[in-house]
């Protein structure tokens, strides 16, 4: 296709989302007050987090995948988690570089390292794959197919954000737990003997005691050598399951995600509830009408919450500016070199709606929990609703040039 139809496809479904968002922004403003109050939000959000987004997840995994289709799609759980990666590195450097106060820290690495898996491609790949000119082919498949790649994607997406940017929000926020801190009257061995040494040595009768000392730290630090390695190994383990949140990690995103992955794969379950004329199909179509109703529900709160923005802190300029280069140029073009090399050495499927959905997961705004997570720790706040004002603003555009050049390269 030609440069400029695939921008006009690309084009629509960006102006959906960007007309969704400000519609919700309106609603959240004092004149309309519908979303204006922090609590309805909060209620509303509740209701997607508990319900819509979970449902959504369960009924496209359970349409759409398959024990077959799990082994073509490997790749695209590693491609989430290089996203996460790579990004949490840029935005590492980004730190670096600006040289931002400590408790920004985990807010800038959480915003370059978690896209928008959710909401946003919900509504960019069905607007796509329903455009006249059928870029991906028929769009009952396209659709159907986009939505399943799709909610694999906020699965896995889900778990990285409540482990890795959860991780990293709270260790810059100081909320760690068993944090050690270390009192004054506290005093290590070697500190201990030089002390005794200074105000010993002129007197002889000590001697005896400063070498007594000397063998006490000696033979401390032997028996701490000889440890063996299977209680170093055991008491690691016990402090990495200490840190781990289970109940942040198994959210109800990702139990849906869970039960829609068995229903998929189980070959009686899928007759009992997916295939044609199955005899509990009415449960399946039940699911995916609740959880159709997350997409434009997920985007007003998006646009609804961005009215913090307009009130928080603007002395940001340097970090807004730091994170859409991270990325909006920087993530894209090494996701580009990814999924080319990875296409060059046969680890994707030829299907260019796959390479598509891996492509735009390089190129997405930063993930809309970054708010629930700043309240949830209550830190940031301020900053993160200018952020994600920022971001949401420029991502209209960069959005919509990148999914073209995208299409360009896998058509």
């Amino acid at each position: 296709m030609e440069f400029w139809k695939l921008f006009v496809v690309a084009l629509m479904p960006t102006v959906k989302v960007l007309l969704m968002t400000v519609l919700g922004t309106f609603l959240a403003l004092d004149r309309f007050d519908i979303l204006r109050k922090e609590s309805s939000r909060k209620k509303l959000n509740t209701i997607v987090f508990f319900v819509f987004s979970p449902a959504l997840v369960c009924g496209r995994l359970a349409e759409t995948i398959t024990p077959q289709s799990l082994l073509t799609l490997w790749f695209l759980p590693l491609n989430v988690l290089l996203t996460f990666t790579i990004g949490a590195a840029l935005g590492l450097l980004l730190v670096k570089i600006i040289r931002v106060p400590h408790h920004l820290h985990g807010l800038i690495l959480g915003c370059c390292a978690a896209g928008n898996l959710g909401n946003l491609p919900l509504i960019i790949l069905p607007a796509v794959c329903k455009q006249k000119s059928k870029p991906f082919g028929d769009a009952d498949i396209c659709q159907k197919n986009a939505l399943g790649y799709i909610s694999l994607s906020m699965a896995i997406g889900s778990i990285c954000f409540w482990t890795i940017v959860y991780k990293l929000v709270s260790i810059s926020s100081g909320q760690i737990s068993n944090e050690v801190k270390v009192d004054d009257s506290m005093i290590t061995p070697n500190s201990t003997l030089e002390i005794n040494q200074e105000n010993i040595s002129k007197d002889t009768s000590h001697t005896n005691h400063v070498k007594q000392l000397e063998i006490e730290c000696t033979t401390t630090s032997i028996e701490r050598v000889k440890v063996p390695e299977k209680e170093k190994i055991m008491e690691h383990i016990k402090v990495l399951v200490e840190k781990i949140n289970l109940k942040a990690l198994f959210k109800p995103e990702t139990i849906g995600a869970i039960i829609g992955l068995i229903i998929g794969i189980v070959p009686i379950f899928r007759k009992l509830l997916i295939v044609n004329n199955a005899p509990l199909a009415v449960i399946e179509d039940t699911i995916v009408m609740v959880g159709d109703a997350a997409i434009p529900i997920m985007t007003l709160l998006v646009g609804a919450n961005l009215v913090k923005g307009l009130k928080g802190p603007g002395k940001q300029f340097p970090v807004i500016v730091g994170i859409i280069v991270a990325r909006f140029i920087a993530l894209p073009l090494i996701g580009i070199g990814i999924v080319k090399g990875a296409i060059h050495f046969g680890l994707i499927h030829p299907d260019p709606l796959y390479q598509f959905v891996l492509l735009l997961q390089f190129a997405l705004p930063p993930a809309v929990s970054m708010s629930t997570i700043t309240q949830l720790f209550g830190v940031s706040e301020g900053e993160c609703s200018v952020i994600m004002l920022a971001t949401y603003s420029c991502a209209a555009f960069s959005l919509t040039l990148w999914s073209t050049f995208f299409m360009w390269l896998v058509l």
